[in-house]
């Protein structure tokens, strides 16, 4: 037993966990580096709210880890606290089989990853087996890492825990249902109650929740899960949690606005790592608006310190801001006090003026003829990467905006690119007798071409697309995107020099701008219809 122990704690390389395929983009299993990170900023929250103390040290703190996939949290926490209760518990054998017993917790998300969790954290797929390394702790297979199929509950056609559509996750037995235990439950004291004999009080909460369920719309249409199971965790009400989730939820997500508002006002939030480039947090894996984790504190009443990551460094220190300041998380300290000084004007802003989806009514694969030819009253259509005509009386949703100058932005703008520049397309000025599909906004009508040109050349500056890329989470570049732009006078032409000079902006914070967004090219608007490519 103790030479299995010994071999099962000792610096493993190559580390298996590193050369794992990730089960999807909505599964990812944590690089153990990362998870390190984690479990490194949550030991200095625990020694500032302990005068000092050692969170390895503790033999008597509990955790759980309600989303476990690949087990590594679970594994470095107890290679942690091996080292960290030597003094506590001298003997090898005992400490290992207190930490494995009695401290370290884990719910599996399916039957694969239970499997392979156990094998990290007990180094074998039994916790009772021959082979595992804390076999005389345990009388069943799962040890302290739990694994039941379940079902869904359906109300109608959808879950009524997690919203999983009935028509794609009622499946037979051979097919994973994912209905996350951890979730499908009204109360979660009494689920955890039930999967480990007792009504049992977790100190630490950690984990990387699955990120999104299939919602049975169109194409790959999702809706995100990973809001869930924070909140279940902190229904559990514990000393600290810790995980790690797509950064989308601070500025928009679907179904996430709810969400969002309850985190940003949550005082118990005590630090924020975010790591904005794309692949930075976990290679490999496209999360787009990159990654974050936050540790949240049940003693912390206060503001949360905020820091940002890129390129493995922090861009500046930690600041300490009241996360409701806006509607949204705004990600990066510097931009701060530029919002703030544009919000001083109490101006109102481009929210309004944008259209929403559909502006014409016209959905993004709607093609209309290539010529103009028999038609009584033709309408030029931009559609997607072509335009085409169009009747005019199909056209039944704003049909007074086709006689009107117009601007028009795509709905999507972003590439696959780790770094995003550009944050908005370049404008079209459509002329009278024009409309667009879905996917275009029109960004404004007006009466005038002079108008229509103003506005355009001012969507285009670096201060616009600075505000912008503030709210824009993702490569959607909807109507929400807008709210933090002024809403000017039209009768001058906006350059981002006179903008810096109206918002009285230094040049740290002008310097700021300019390094987050790049100038269009020298084109004036575009004249051809979209694509996401204009990124660098």
């Amino acid at each position: 037993m103790s030479e299995q122990v010994s071999f099962s704690l000792r610096g493993r390389n190559p580390d298996v966990l590193t050369c794992i395929a990730n089960l999807s983009n909505d599964e990812v299993f944590t690089p153990p580096e990362f998870a390190n990170r984690m479990l490194d900023t949550l030991a200095e929250a625990w020694a500032t709210d302990n005068d000092g103390a050692n969170l390895w040290a503790e033999k008597s703190v509990r955790f759980l880890d309600p989303c476990t996939k690949s087990g590594v949290f679970l594994r470095e926490i107890t290679s942690r606290l091996t080292n960290g209760l030597e003094a506590a518990i001298p003997d090898l054998e005992t400490r290992v089989h207190h930490i494995l017993t009695k401290q370290v917790f884990g719910i599996g998300i399916t039957q694969l990853t239970s499997l392979l969790a156990r094998r990290s954290v007990y180094c074998s797929k039994h916790a009772n087996g021959a082979n595992s390394i804390g076999k005389t702790g345990f009388t069943s297979d799962s040890g302290n890492i739990w694994f039941e199929r379940l079902e869904h509950t359906w109300v109608g056609d959808k879950c009524k825990f997690c919203g999983a559509p009935k028509a794609t996750f009622d499946r037979g037995e051979g097919l994973e249902t994912h209905a996350y235990a951890f979730l499908h439950t009204d109360t979660i004291k009494t689920r955890v109650a039930e999967l480990f004999g007792e009504n049992m009080q977790f100190d630490v909460v950690i984990g990387n929740p699955p990120y999104q369920l299939n919602d049975g719309g169109y194409g790959t249409s999702a809706a995100p899960i990973y809001q869930l199971f924070i909140e279940k965790a902190l229904e559990l009400d514990p000393q600290y949690a810790v995980f790690v989730t797509p950064s989308r939820w601070m500025a928009g997500g679907k179904g996430l606005d709810k969400f969002r508002e309850k985190m940003l006002k949550d005082k118990r939030m005590q630090r924020i790592m975010d790591y904005p480039k794309l692949y930075e947090g976990f290679p490999g894996v496209k999360i787009r608006g990159g990654i974050s984790y936050f540790v949240w504190s049940r003693t912390h009443n206060g503001p949360c310190a905020v820091q940002t990551i890129w390129d493995g460094e922090p861009t500046g220190p930690a600041v300490a801001r009241n996360l409701d300041a806006f509607d949204i998380l705004v990600r990066r300290n510097e931009a701060v006090p530029i919002l703030e000084k544009v919000k001083a004007k109490n101006e109102a802003t481009l929210y309004t003026h944008i259209s929403s989806r559909k502006p014409f009514g016209l959905p993004t694969n709607f093609r209309g003829k290539q010529t103009k030819e028999g038609f009584k009253n033709p309408v030029r259509l931009f559609e997607n990467q072509r335009s085409g005509w169009i009747e005019r009386k199909e056209i039944t949703i704003n049909p007074v905006w086709i006689d009107k100058w117009k601007v028009l932005m795509t709905a999507v703008q972003g590439t696959s690119a780790a770094i995003e520049t550009k944050f908005l397309s370049k404008p079209i000025v459509a002329e009278p007798g024009t409309a667009c599909t879905e996917t275009y906004l029109v960004a404004g009508h007006f009466d005038t071409e002079e108008q229509a040109n103003n506005f355009a050349k001012y969507l285009r500056t670096r201060f616009v697309r600075f505000l912008v890329s503030l709210r824009k989470a993702t490569q959607h570049a909807t109507r929400d995107v807008y709210a933090f732009v002024p809403d000017l006078p039209l009768d001058e032409e906006w350059t981002d020099a006179k903008l810096y000079k109206r918002y009285g902006l230094t040049k740290d914070e002008i310097a700021f701008i300019e390094s987050q967004v790049a100038e269009h090219d020298k084109g004036l608007f575009d004249e051809t219809s979209a694509d996401d490519s204009d990124d660098e």
